[in-house]
C-alpha cells in the first residue's frame, strides 16, 4: 500500500472504547510510538514500556504480529496498532497525520526500525540501499523531525534511536552501509539530545552489539554467527530495560553490556589502520560480504 497517497488506518487496538485515551476528557497521557515493533528488540522495548504502564502506538510492516502483541499487551496499557513499511517516503507523514487525527499524542518516539543488507555494494541494485536509506536514516530523521515540536511545546518528551555497537567501531566489508547508518543515528542523537537538552527533551542513542532476535535469521548469516561465543550476546528483554533507562536518565550514548563497552574502547584507542585490520580479520565470522 503507498500511503503518499493515502491515510493509514488503525489495524487494531487493545482496548475497548471506554478506556480509549482519544475519547477520554482532559490531558490525554503521553503515548510511545515504537517502529519496528513487530519483534526482535522493537517488541521488547513495547513489553517494557507497557510494564511501566506507557500506552503504546505500534507500527510495523507485519500487521499480524503487531496485532498479537496489541492483543498480549492489551491488558496493561491501550495500544493502537498502525501497518506500514518505513521504505515508503510517504509513511513518516501519513503516521504522523494518523496519530494526529486519532487524538494521540506522542511524547516518546523510538526509532527502532530496521535490518541489514548483505553483500557488496555493488551486489545490490540502487533501489535496495535506497530502500535502506529511507528505512535507517530519512525515516528516524523525519518522525523525529515532526514529532519533536509537540515535545517541545508540552516540556517533556523521549526519543531513542536504536543504533548499534556497528556504528562505534571500523567498517567492514559485507553489509556496507550497515555500520555508517548506525553511526549517523549516533551522531545525529548527539546534536538533537544537546540542542533540546533545556527543554525537556531527552535524546539517546542505544547501541546494542548481538541480541538474540530474528535479525541473523532474515540476513540469512543465522549459521555464521551461532558458532560465536555466547557471552558476545545479550537477551533482547535486556538491551529493552537497559535502553529505556537510558533515555529516561538522560544518558546520550548507551553501549548495552559490559564486553561491548570493552570493545569500543578498545577501537577508541586503536590507529585507525590496526582497527580497520582487525576488523577486516574479524568480521568474517559476522558478516556476509558474497
Amino acid at each position: 500500500m503507498s500511503t503518499a497517497e493515502s491515510e493509514l488506518e488503525p489495524a487494531a487496538a487493545a482496548q475497548d472504547e471506554g478506556s480509549n485515551p482519544a475519547a477520554a476528557p482532559g490531558p490525554q497521557p503521553g503515548h510511545a510510538l515504537i517502529t519496528g515493533a513487530s519483534s526482535g528488540i522493537g517488541a521488547a522495548i513495547a513489553r517494557e514500556y507497557a510494564r511501566r504502564g506507557k500506552p503504546l502506538i505500534l507500527t510495523a510492516r507485519r500487521e499480524d504480529r503487531l496485532v498479537a502483541l496489541a492483543d498480549e499487551l492489551g491488558p496493561l496499557v491501550p495500544c493502537t496498532v498502525l501497518a506500514a513499511d518505513l521504505a515508503d517516503p510517504g509513511v513518516p507523514a501519513a503516521i504522523f497525520d494518523q496519530v494526529t487525527d486519532i487524538g494521540l499524542f506522542v511524547d516518546t518516539l523510538v526509532n527502532n526500525a530496521g535490518y541489514g543488507v548483505t553483500g557488496h555494494y555493488l551486489s545490490k541494485p540502487w533501489t535496495t540501499h535506497a530502500d535502506f536509506i529511507q528505512v535507517m536514516m530519512t525515516a528516524p530523521c523525519e518522525l523525529a523531525h515532526r514529532f519533536l515540536p509537540g515535545m517541545v511545546e508540552r516540556g517533556r518528551g523521549r526519543i531513542m534511536n536504536v543504533a548499534s555497537l556497528a556504528g562505534l567501531v571500523p567498517g567492514s566489508a559485507g553489509h556496507t552501509l550497515y555500520g555508517a547508518s548506525k553511526a549517523f543515528l549516533i551522531r545525529f542523537s548527539q546534536s538533537l539530545a544537546l540542542e533540546y537538552a533545556d527543554k525537556g527533551v531527552h535524546v539517546s542513542a542505544l547501541c546494542p552489539g548481538f541480541t538474540y532476535s530474528e535479525f541473523h535469521d532474515v540476513t540469512g548469516t543465522r549459521d555464521m554467527v551461532s558458532k560465536m561465543s555466547r557471552r558476545m550476546w545479550m537477551k533482547a528483554e535486556d538491551v529493552a530495560r537497559i535502553g529505556v533507562e537510558a533515555v529516561e536518565s538522560g544518558q546520550i550514548v548507551c553501549v548495552t553490556g559490559r564486553l561491548n563497552r570493552a570493545i569500543k574502547s578498545m577501537f577508541k584507542l586503536l590507529p585507525d589502520g590496526t582497527g580497520l585490520r582487525i576488523m577486516q580479520k574479524r568480521a568474517r565470522d559476522f558478516r556476509s560480504a558474497d
